[in-house]
């Protein structure tokens, strides 16, 4: 029997394929998913979409199953990204659910949940609930209503373009010419609807729906899966490469040298555009994003307003300050225009319009953004991540010009340099950021954390 609780994360979700997540759970995920949000009582309908892997469509189908045996209605987009699925739950004012395991290999698959209007469905928000619901569904299944809700196709694709571009106007920028790489995910079917027309050539890259992902694997946040990218920029002398994970929701941008700009860097600038249309206005951040964020916003009239990792925390400040805007270091983009939810494809715009509006190239116009020297996230594996950040802890605080907080793990700043380490939700890692003002400051304090994460010195490289 599928062990129920293992799938269920901390935002979604997630498990092998049929191993860990079959349409059983999903059956009983669609009749719970209805009962915790009291669905019968409210919206009266649950909105879902799915992505290109083999199994999407049958587990989408066995929880609009489940949602129309509670004699809920049902409106199923089909093949969609999240951020499209998003667009459904606030333009229909719907609760949704979304098929896919974003950037994880072909063999998983899961479920991403929201409230009507793209709130999130987290576990202190109903995630736990609905988890434990199911496991008593899957142990004995449910008897279903005499009198089932209907299953009805809509087709929000055109839609969801013509939204996006309403915010975010191309018409007038100067011809540009970017390599989309979809990694054979989502942006393959998103990507030339938004693109449809306006100045943007795009030279497509693994546009091909394929759950199997026979290119590489749709995560764009291992440097592996940009080289191919990289490379065609260069080729074809484009003035910006883009890539997309598998569901589309997370955007990462290269310049015309082939270099990644970090999504910092994207969050500064749109920042600052999104503070030129609504002045004043707070604007969140993880605590993993460069200081230069909070620098940005602040210089730019804003508040900057930090957050915990993870998109249900955003979300959250964001509906409590009314922020214009969010942005996490994983590349995950919150719009206050967008339901408060992430959206790759609005960055992209943003990043395009950017670029478009004056004459310098990608790498002169995002350096304005960068300041700081960054690590990047490394995982390291340890036995007991509760002892080795304790011993962290021990050996930093207290020292002259350092502070120490546990907003979301434990973050140490010393003013030209900082750290922040914390605990995987779901594997023994611990996972370190490192940024500093220089290359050989940041360099020297990342090796000494990694020293104790470890418990052996850090090899010098020649």
């Amino acid at each position: 029997m599928v062990d129920v609780a293992a799938i269920f994360k901390a935002y979604d979700v997630r498990g092998v394929v049929p191993d860990e997540l079959d349409e059983s759970v999903a059956r009983a995920a669609g009749a719970a998913f209805v009962e915790v949000l009291d669905v019968l009582a409210g919206p009266g309908a649950v909105v879902i979409g799915y992505d290109m892997r083999p199994s999407s469509p049958a587990l989408a189908a066995a929880f609009a199953e489940g949602v129309a045996g509670t004699g809920v209605d049902v409106i199923d987009i089909g093949l969609a990204s999240t951020d499209m699925l998003y667009f459904a739950s606030g333009r229909l004012q719907l609760p949704g659910a979304m098929f896919t395991a974003s950037h994880n290999p072909a063999r998983y698959n899961g479920i991403k949940m929201c409230r009507a209007g793209a709130s999130p469905v987290g576990a202190e928000s109903g995630l736990r609930d609905i988890a434990d619901l199911v496991a008593k569904a899957v142990a004995e299944p449910p008897v279903s209503v005499p009198a089932p809700g209907k299953v009805t196709r809509k087709n929000l694709l055109t839609a969801y373009a013509d939204h996006l571009n309403d915010l975010v106007d191309l018409r007038d920028i100067r011809p540009l010419k970017v390599v989309v790489d979809a990694g054979n995910g989502m942006g393959g079917h998103t990507v030339p609807a938004v693109f449809a027309t306006g100045p943007v050539e795009i030279v497509p890259l693994y546009f091909e729906l394929d759950g199997d992902f026979p290119n590489h694997e749709a995560n764009p946040l291992d440097p592996k899966n940009l080289v191919d990218l990289q490379a065609k920029v260069v080729e074809v002398g484009a003035d910006l490469g883009l890539a997309f994970d598998g569901d589309a929701d997370r955007c990462f941008v290269i310049d015309e040298q082939g270099a990644p700009i970090s999504p910092s860097a994207i969050t500064g600038a749109v920042a600052v555009r999104e503070l030129a249309k609504h002045p004043g206005s707070a604007v969140i951040h993880n605590l993993i994003t460069s200081h230069a964020v909070p620098e940005l916003i602040a210089e730019h009239g804003g508040t900057p307003i930090r957050s915990r990792v993870g998109h249900s925390y955003i979300k959250q400040q964001m509906a409590e300050t009314d922020a214009v805007f969010g942005g996490e270091h994983s590349a995950h983009y919150y719009f206050r225009d967008f339901w408060r939810a992430d959206t790759g494809m609005l960055a992209a715009l943003h990043v395009l319009a950017a670029l478009g509006e004056q004459d310098k190239p990608a790498s002169a116009v995002f350096a304005e953004y960068e300041r700081y020297k960054a690590s990047g996230e490394i995982n390291s594996r340890v036995d007991d991540a509760a002892a080795t950040v304790a011993a962290i802890e021990d050996t930093y605080a207290g020292r002259d010009g350092t502070t120490v907080d546990h907003l979301d793990g434990l973050t140490v700043d010393a003013g030209q340099w900082w750290f922040n380490v914390r605990a995987s939700n779901t594997e023994p890692l611990l996972r370190l950021n490192v940024e500093a003002g220089d290359a050989a400051t940041m360099e020297r304090v990342r090796d000494e954390v990694l020293a104790l994460i470890t418990g052996k010195p850090v090899e010098e490289k020649n």
